[in-house]
C-alpha cells in the first residue's frame, strides 16, 4: 500500500510496478498540479485537474499491464485507517501530512503492517522501516506531534525536487528488500541524507 502519490510515492509506485510487484494499493485524495510535476513523476501535464489515483492507474498499468491495482481517492481517516492497512503486506508512508503519518503508524502497528516511512524538507530527507515486532514504531522517534504550522510542508518550505525522488526509491528499495526476504532492513536504524552535501548518516 502506498500512501501518498507525491514526490515520494511516485518513484516508489513507479519502481515497485516494474519490479514485478504482483498488487499495489494507491491511496491519495488529492489532483495532479502543475507547481507539483517537478518532483511528482509518476504524473504529467495530461493528467493536471485529475485524480492522482486514476493518472498513477493510467501510467502503471501501461507500465506493467500484469499489475493488479487497488486505487483509494479518499481521506485517510481514524474510521477507514485499519480496514484499508490491514488487507496489506507492507505499507509505504509518502505522505507530508503529520496528522497523516501517526495515523498511518497506529493503523500498521495494530494491524502488524511493516510501514516504510520517509520525509523531505528543502535538501534534506529522512527513512526507517517502523512498525515490526522487533524494532520502534513512528511515536517512538516522535513521541508527539508538533504544533500546528510549526513544520512547513513542501509548499511552504520548499523541495529540491529530486530529493523525493531519491527518498522514494529507498523506500521502494527497503520494500523489495521486506518482499523477498533479503539484505538487512531499516529497522531500528534511522538513514538520514543531506543532498547538499551529498552525505548519508544513519543513527541507531
Amino acid at each position: 500500500l502506498i500512501v501518498g502519490l507525491g514526490g515520494l510515492g511516485s518513484p516508489a509506485a513507479l519502481y515497485l510496478a516494474a519490479a514485478g510487484v504482483g498488487r499495489l494499493g494507491l491511496l491519495d485524495h488529492d489532483v495532479v498540479a502543475v507547481h507539483n510535476l517537478q518532483r511528482q513523476i509518476l504524473h504529467d501535464t495530461r493528467g493536471i485537474g485529475r485524480a492522482k489515483t486514476d493518472s498513477a492507474r493510467e501510467r502503471l498499468e501501461a507500465l506493467n499491464p500484469a499489475l493488479r491495482l487497488d486505487t483509494w481517492n479518499v481521506v485517510l481517516t481514524r474510521e477507514n485507517a485499519r480496514g484499508i492497512v490491514a488487507d496489506y503486506d507492507i505499507v509505504l508512508d509518502g505522505t507530508d501530512s503529520f496528522t497523516t503519518r501517526y495515523l498511518l503508524n497506529d493503523a500498521c502497528v495494530l494491524e502488524q503492517r511493516p510501514l516504510v516511512q520517509a520525509s523531505v524538507h528543502r535538501f534534506e530527507g529522512q527513512l526507517s522501516v517502523f512498525a515490526t515486532p522487533e524494532g520502534p514504531c513512528y511515536r517512538c522517534l516522535h513521541p508527539a506531534p508538533p504544533p500546528p504550522g510549526a513544520v512547513p510542508n513542501c509548499a511552504e518550505g520548499g523541495v529540491l525536487g529530486v530529493l523525493p525522488g531519491l527518498l522514494g526509491t529507498l523506500q521502494a528499495t527497503e520494500a523489495i528488500k521486506w518482499i523477498v526476504g533479503i539484505g538487512e532492513s531499516l529497522v531500528g536504524r534511522l538513514l538520514a541524507v543531506d543532498a547538499l552535501a551529498m552525505r548519508f548518516e544513519q543513527v541507531q
